[in-house]
């Protein structure tokens, strides 16, 4: 078993990573002194993985958008009971997310560890598919579907997705359309749940007050040995420009909501780790909420409390969101551009670089006093291929002369701006 320390000296956190000889990658990351643990066992599949093959397939396979959410909901049951049950009588909590690049199923617990460990593991390997269960969670899924659109928030994320780009799946909504869902039989999530949930492709990630010695024994005796077969994922090439500058829609909703989308090239993830912290301290400097700008555009009702600055990416996509309320949007997004552009040669506050930096990296060192936040960020950079203490790394290092150099990169212009007005 090929187990080593990952280490920040320091900030003096560490953790154990584990390459397990059924192909699973384990990290734990115990915490003494803390009441809880908190474990997630997680596939790097999400919604953007609809073109794969594996070395057993002669050519790629394309699937219908919104399956790996579909097979999430549908693993938790069996032809007995489902793993909410059970974890009811251990009194943890469970849940489970899809997101575009990853599925991950998780619990916590004050108590009981090793009997939900063994609950996880069990019911994330045991997928049970029958063609009356499938069909009926069409219903339920397609509902859910049917209720984000008339979500005003959501719609203008999406929305400016589907603005920016032309072929990456990141523009479909993770649960699909009612169209695409319609077409997932029981055949096809085997495929997916066989080729995805091969352990050599998953991550289980524990942090908190657990034992060590006794979560390596059930991952022995519970993992099931998975032959690699060289999975393969494809993101189709994306145009550098983005496919439209604007989109509205009429929603219920009491002012316009407005998504300011920036697009940025395809990116390594090490690269984009650094573009993460590089352009939301950027964003942050330039237009945040302790910013000059800010103070102005408030003061002149142009926009409210809800203005929000950062990066939204993930593997195979990457955008800058400038986001909030406002009566005049397009307005905003004028007035946005005109500061990023008139800061190239005016340039950013240093001060104010000084201060977003040392928040940034405060929020990062405090986010460590998390289970919950601990085990995800680890799962996420395993995901990544990079350390959980990279981020915190990155921060430390980011200097003045790296946002502006990035604000002189950023393609201004390259924008788009989506906007949901009220009915």
């Amino acid at each position: 078993m090929n187990r080593e320390i990952i280490e920040n000296q320091k900030i003096g956190e560490k953790y154990i990573r584990i390459k397990h000889p059924s192909g699973c990658t384990i990290c734990l990351y115990p915490m003494e002194n803390y009441s809880s643990a908190y474990a997630l066992f997680g596939t790097n599949y999400g919604s953007v993985d609809t073109t794969f093959k594996t070395d057993e397939d002669e050519d790629f396979v394309v699937v219908p958008e919104g399956i790996a959410h579909y097979l999430e909901h549908k693993l938790f049951e069996n032809d007995e009971c489902d793993a909410f049950e059970l974890y009811a009588k251990t009194g943890a909590n469970a849940n489970a997310f899809t997101s575009f690049d990853k599925t991950a199923y998780l619990f916590s617990c004050s108590q009981k560890f090793e009997e939900n460990l063994e609950i996880l593991l069990n019911f994330v390997q045991e997928p049970y598919f029958t063609d009356e269960t499938v069909q009926k969670e069409q219903g339920i899924i397609g509902q859910e579907i049917k209720m984000y659109q008339d979500d005003p928030g959501w719609r203008v994320f999406f929305n400016g997705l589907q603005a920016v780009y032309h072929n990456n799946p990141v523009r479909i909504d993770i649960a699909g359309t009612v169209e695409s869902i319609a077409k997932i039989n029981k055949e096809l999530l085997y495929r997916c749940y066989n080729t995805f949930y091969n352990l050599n492709n998953m991550v289980l990630s524990i942090a908190g007050n657990f034992d060590v010695d006794k979560a390596l024994e059930i991952c022995d005796r519970l993992l099931k040995k998975s032959a690699d077969h060289k999975l393969e994922k494809i993101i189709p090439d994306e145009p550098y420009e983005v496919k439209e500058k604007s989109v509205t829609v009429k929603l219920s909703c009491a002012q316009p909501l407005f998504n300011i989308m920036y697009k940025f090239p395809k990116m390594t993830e090490k690269e984009a780790a650094k573009a993460y912290i590089v352009y939301n301290n950027l964003f942050e400097t330039c237009l945040g909420r302790t910013s000059a700008f800010y103070t102005e555009m408030y003061e002149q009702g142009l926009i409210n409390e809800t203005f929000n600055v950062g990066v939204f990416n993930g593997r195979g996509f990457f955008v800058g969101v400038i986001d909030g309320e406002s009566k005049e949007p397009q307005i905003v997004m004028d007035r946005v551009n005109s500061e990023l552009k008139r800061l190239r040669t005016a340039k950013p506050d240093r001060q104010e670089f000084e201060n977003i930096k040392k928040r940034t990296y405060g929020e990062l060192l405090a986010s460590l006093g998390s289970v919950e936040n601990v085990a995800t960020s680890v799962l996420s950079a395993e995901m990544a291929g990079i350390s959980a203490f990279e981020y915190i790394k990155l921060a430390a290092e980011v200097t003045y002369d790296d946002i502006i150099e990035a604000l002189d990169k950023l393609d201004i212009d390259n924008s788009c701006i989506s906007i949901v007005e009220p009915v």
